[in-house]
């Protein structure tokens, strides 16, 4: 598939042909993920989320599907430790598209010993986790404490060359955290993670995830997305992901307008497989001619002007 250089856009120093990324968590920490995501058409390849140690996740169920053109899951962060990621980054090289390695842990040292890991074997960004709503201790705690987001990024960023971006969810203190994250060298932010959430079996009276409570996505937080993406970037114009329920060019496009230079897709993959990122693909770039702009990147942030 060809694209035209109309939807060429930079994120954290990074070119990327087109603004359509996979979100971290759908596939992506064996070489054979690496294989299947090139081939949905993405710009740029991100990975699960590794840890320094190889995590086995919970027990099922794990992912639910809701009513609501959404899911609830808590996987656990399921991933075979620093030792998977050479193979998953070499797999993923092939396609000579941007890799970027998402990183979790839960102390500081976690972060760095993954990140450096990621770098060495030719990473071309990693993402920290800092968001995730079911991963006790490495999660959410993180991304809502700004003094904490600040000390991850900092030390990720002191030790390796390749740019950082800090994956944020929703809290009380998103801006803070933000601007604490570009202030200790994050190149980009990813606004926004799942969202906590939990859903009970009326029947058996029971939570219908192993783990009680998990990560909500899809179309039920696209608009907590549009809303974080455009406060984070009218406060810093910092370069930002867009994720979080989307599943149409028209949801790219909403979350480019308020400030995304690019955004990922992952639920939309799960409920109307992985066609759906070349049609939003073909559609923002007719939205472009519709509009009578030569670049996407003309449309970063344009409804913060109205």
């Amino acid at each position: 598939m060809s694209f035209g250089r109309s939807l060429k856009v930079s994120v954290a120093g990074i070119t990327l042909i087109h603004p359509v990324m996979n979100a971290s968590g759908i596939l992506g920490y064996l070489p054979e993920h690496a294989d299947i995501m090139a081939s949905w058409g993405v710009s740029s390849i991100v990975s699960k989320t590794f840890t320094r140690e190889a995590r086995k996740g919970y027990d099922p169920p794990i992912v639910i599907k809701l009513k609501c053109w959404s899911s609830l899951n808590a996987v656990g962060l399921s991933n075979p430790g620093v030792e998977g990621i050479e193979n998953f980054v070499k797999s993923a090289k092939k396609y000579r598209l941007p890799v970027i390695v998402s990183v979790g842990g839960v102390k500081l040292s976690d972060f760095v010993d993954v990140a450096v890991v990621a770098e060495k074997v030719g990473s071309d960004a990693v993402e920290l986790n800092l968001s995730c709503p079911h991963f006790e201790g490495g999660g959410i705690e993180i991304g809502r404490d700004p003094a904490a987001v600040f000390n991850v990024v900092r030390e990720v960023a002191s030790v390796v060359k390749i740019p950082v971006t800090a994956k944020l969810g929703l809290s009380d203190r998103l801006v803070d955290s933000s601007a604490r994250a570009l202030e200790a060298g994050a190149k980009a932010l990813t606004l926004i993670n799942t969202v906590r959430g939990m859903s009970i079996d009326v029947y058996s009276l029971k939570p219908l995830l192993s783990n009680i409570y998990g990560g909500l996505s899809g179309r039920s937080i696209h608009p907590v997305a549009v809303w974080a993406v455009y406060t984070v970037y009218r406060e810093t114009s910092a370069d930002i992901i867009g994720v979080g329920g989307v599943f149409t060019w028209e949801d790219a496009a909403e979350l480019i307008a308020v400030g995304a230079r690019a955004v990922q897709v992952g639920t939309a993959i799960i409920y109307r497989g992985p066609r759906v990122i070349q049609g939003i693909v073909r559609g923002l770039r007719s939205w472009l001619k519709k509009v009578g702009k030569v670049s996407i990147e003309e449309l970063v942030g344009v409804a913060q002007k109205r």
